[in-house]
């Protein structure tokens, strides 16, 4: 079964990217909804979600210490590049990266490596259709490998329903966590705004879509703000062979609607409708 999953990213936070993302989602009949902005989840918040299911995530093993058994000979955190460890205080689990070489070098088998928690993933439901989303702990790393969890979740979820569409509100910028959430996708919206630096953050996610040959559309949002700087992207972005897809003027009705937990293309459907928003969405799913 060929799944349509469709990722939404920005260079950034604070775009735009999860208002497109939820505004989107109920003019697909046939979806699965992923959250994979695992730092800082919240698209479930515009949505009246019930939970179903949740389980804790299990990252990289980090160093445990049995101070009963240690004999206090300093060779562990003598050789610890990470400042983990301290004869005061033992091992900082925050700090820890995960490496095994205190547990190799102690000599009194004080100091093992153990699985940790670093996060949890839910499956919750919406009247739109189910939704997989995850909460990394704050501070903990392997957002990477949580993103890839509920793009596998998610697309096991389209699989066993015979969902046709996946859409994804990736992370922003261009590391890990976001390479992982647009790994085998089908199309990425990168969605900006006109300033400088989102052009220059455009310019560098549009290099990570290409090198994975995704689709890719760009959606500017907040367009009126400086037609200068919309001049420019659009500009960019022709040279460049990028369609731009949408450019969304500012519309203070949409926060207004964002902070009554309404979605926006549903409670301005005239405004989205004026702006080619549903001409977008046949193109999302048809293309």
């Amino acid at each position: 079964m060929d799944i349509n999953e469709i990722v939404i990213i920005s260079g950034k936070g604070g775009t735009g990217k999860t208002t497109l993302t939820a505004s989107l989602i109920p003019y697909f009949e046939d979806v699965v909804i992923s959250d994979c902005d695992v730092d800082a989840p919240d698209l479930d918040i515009l949505f009246n979600t019930y939970l179903k299911n949740k389980e804790k995530f299990i990252g990289l093993q980090k160093a445990v210490m049995d101070k009963e058994r240690c004999s206090k000979c300093g060779k562990c955190y003598s050789i610890c590049k990470f400042d983990a460890i301290s004869a005061e205080a033992g091992i900082n689990s925050s700090k820890c990266e995960g490496c095994g070489l205190c547990e190799y070098i102690c000599p009194s088998g004080a100091i093992s490596m153990e699985d940790t928690i670093i996060g949890e993933i839910s499956l919750s439901g919406t009247s739109y259709g189910d939704i997989v989303h995850a909460k990394l702990i704050p501070g903990e790393e392997a957002s990477g490998k949580l993103v890839a969890q509920v793009r596998k979740q998610s697309k096991k979820i389209a699989l066993a329903q015979r969902k046709k569409n996946i859409i994804v509100d990736g992370s922003p910028g261009i590391a890990c966590n976001v390479i992982s959430s647009i790994t085998g996708a089908k199309k990425a919206i990168i969605v900006t705004e006109p300033t400088l630096s989102g052009l220059h953050d455009l310019k560098r996610v549009y290099e990570l879509t290409k090198k994975f040959n995704l689709k890719t559309y760009v959606v500017i949002n907040k367009s009126d703000i400086s037609l200068i700087n919309s001049e420019k992207i659009e500009q960019y972005c022709m040279e460049n062979g990028i369609e731009v897809a949408l450019k969304i003027p500012f519309q203070k009705k949409i926060i207004e609607a964002i902070t009554k937990k309404k979605i926006p293309s549903v409670a301005e459907k005239d405004f989205f409708e004026s702006v080619g928003f549903f001409e977008f969405i046949e193109k999302l799913k048809n293309e």
